[in-house]
């Protein structure tokens, strides 16, 4: 089943099944009128969704809407939860790398994961803002879980059957602002703007076996100025799946229904000049920090710079036939104009 949610109704929007093939989808009041009210009660809307879904999905209605990914915000225009991850440890070595600092051996086993802010969140077509390109404007594209209620101490396994919906994240990160932030030692705030997320979110039977080990084993594909920059496989190198990535969170305290937790930069660990740059043959990336660090490790200083104005990020999933799982979060960075 795909949900997304449309600019209109209000500032949550209003709640909308789609189809398959993101072509066509259908408001659902009656149901529920925001993705919110139906997390709250899914066991009792999600099969009420789900007839709606396999209605539009066989031609059943006469009049069902045209589907207009730049009509739509985030599937949750804002969450009571976004926690975001750091389950691809290749992403984080490179990091201290590329510093000169070295990997705890723990990091391979307790995940890295921080609060990021959730009272807003960007639509996918909506444009990546900030004051200033001093600020270092990076993207980094990922994906996330929207889940149910989870018990504080949850197992991964029951985690895991908390896990509602996937769907796609352009984690902003200001990138200059990031060091200052850390060395104070309490973490990212001003360094970590609002997230867009892909204008439809999924259910897990919508990837089939794709959707194995708690990880989605797809390339996820991203762009930039309209040039291939990354495609990695998502379900390599994820070094905590995401019914891990829930329980660390649930640890010490209950994850209530709309809580989103984010898996982190994707990374796939390859060898070669620059890593796995498209240019030289590999899979890429999904930042610009990681093409950096690569370049700093091998030439001592960065060659590549942050996003400036006008630049244009694209992030998309396809399935084994080639067709858009969750549609593409496509943004241009500008300047704030407020």
């Amino acid at each position: 089943m795909k949900l997304a949610t449309l600019k209109r109704g209000g500032r949550d929007g209003t709640l909308v099944v789609v189809n398959r093939g993101l072509t066509h989808c259908r408001a659902v009041p009656a149901i529920a009128r925001t993705l919110q009210a139906a997390l709250d009660d899914w066991d009792a809307v999600e099969p009420q969704l789900r007839q709606v879904y396999e209605a539009l999905n066989s031609g059943a209605f006469a009049d069902p809407e045209a589907f207009d990914p730049g009509a739509c915000h985030s599937p949750l225009p804002r969450a009571y939860q976004w926690a975001d991850g750091s389950a691809y440890v290749n992403h984080v070595e490179l990091v201290r790398r590329a510093r000169g600092v070295e990997l705890p051996p723990e990091f391979w086993s307790d995940p890295l994961m921080y609060q990021g802010g959730s009272d807003s969140f960007v639509g996918p077509r909506d444009p990546v803002h900030a004051l200033t390109e001093d600020w270092g404007i990076d993207l980094e594209a990922e994906l996330a879980v929207i889940t149910g209620d989870v018990n504080m101490g949850a197992t991964p396994a029951e985690a895991a059957q908390a896990i509602r919906l996937l769907l796609l994240v352009n984690d902003v990160s200001l990138r200059n602002l990031i060091p200052g932030e850390l060395a104070k030692g309490f973490g990212f705030l001003q360094s970590k703007p609002a997230s867009a997320f892909s204008p439809v979110a999924v259910t897990p039977d919508e990837l089939g076996d794709d959707w194995r080990d708690g990880r989605v084993h797809r390339p996820l594909t991203v762009h930039l100025n309209g040039a291939l920059f990354g495609n990695p496989d998502a379900g390599s190198d994820m070094v905590f799946n995401f019914p891990q990535l829930v329980a660390h969170l649930a640890k010490t305290r209950e994850a209530e229904a709309g809580s989103i937790i984010g898996s982190g930069t994707v990374s796939n660990k390859q060898g070669g000049l620059h890593g796995s740059s498209i240019a030289n043959g590999g899979v890429g990336y999904c930042c610009l920090a990681e093409l950096r660090m690569y370049e700093t490790i091998e030439t001592g200083k960065p060659q590549t710079a942050f996003l400036k104005f006008g630049d244009t990020v694209r992030i998309e999933m396809f399935d084994r036939h080639g067709a858009s799982i969750f549609g593409a979060i496509d943004q241009r960075v500008e300047r704030y104009p407020g």
